[in-house]
């Protein structure tokens, strides 16, 4: 299980917290009021050691926020899939935002965690006889995401929480599961801009 936190601390790595007041909404800054946030975003992580031996494989992680018109949000993590019969994965993460009235901007997204059926170590009561290694539905996560539009091509996540569902609970209950301490550190999402460079070059 040590690469399924590896990639679950990589892609959670967002839930955090940096006080507001450090990110006043001054000098001209209407934040997310003047919907010029909308786009794509993406956030690289690295991970050192994919197998969590000590062979000290390396892999880069993008994570691509897309914040759409009508509300919604989609994110996609490379690295879920990454060894996913070994170590499990995360589905992609989808919810919707809001724009509050100071100009930040909260997003609430839903996405479950599966592992292998072959975890009985940690699981014996979900699979008693694992068959041939699949997959199955460890827990859902509702992430809830303070962002500050830090400028027209960046996303800063300045605080987020997380509630955490067993598989028998309903994780579009927004008073269910277990609710998980608020975390400190500051995540920066940067704008994936169009550009023809590529198709201009020699």
């Amino acid at each position: 299980m040590l690469k399924l936190k590896n990639v679950l601390v990589a892609f959670l790595a967002f839930s955090v917290f940096m006080g507001i007041p450090a990110f006043s909404q001054g000098n001209g800054n209407a934040g997310c009021k003047n919907g010029k946030f909308i786009g794509s975003y993406t956030r690289l992580s690295t991970v050192a050691d994919i197998w969590g031996d000590g062979s000290n494989v390396e892999h880069q992680l993008v994570a691509q926020l897309n914040l759409h018109s009508d509300g919604t949000v989609t994110e996609e993590f490379d690295g879920a899939p990454d060894t996913m019969l070994s170590f499990g994965l995360s589905t992609p993460a989808i919810g919707s935002w809001m724009c509050r009235k100071d100009g930040m901007l909260v997003v609430t997204q839903i996405f479950a965690i599966y592992v292998p059926t072959t975890d009985a170590i940690n699981h014996p009561s979900t699979v008693p006889n694992p068959p041939p290694v699949d997959l199955f539905l460890f827990q859902h996560n509702r992430l809830t995401s303070l962002f500050f539009v830090t400028d027209a091509n960046t996303l800063t996540r300045i605080e987020s929480r997380n509630r955490r569902y067993d598989a028998t609970q309903d994780p579009t209950d927004p008073n269910g599961g277990v609710l998980r301490p608020l975390n400190t550190d500051e995540v920066v999402y940067t704008r994936l801009v169009a550009s023809d460079a590529d198709l201009l070059a020699p």
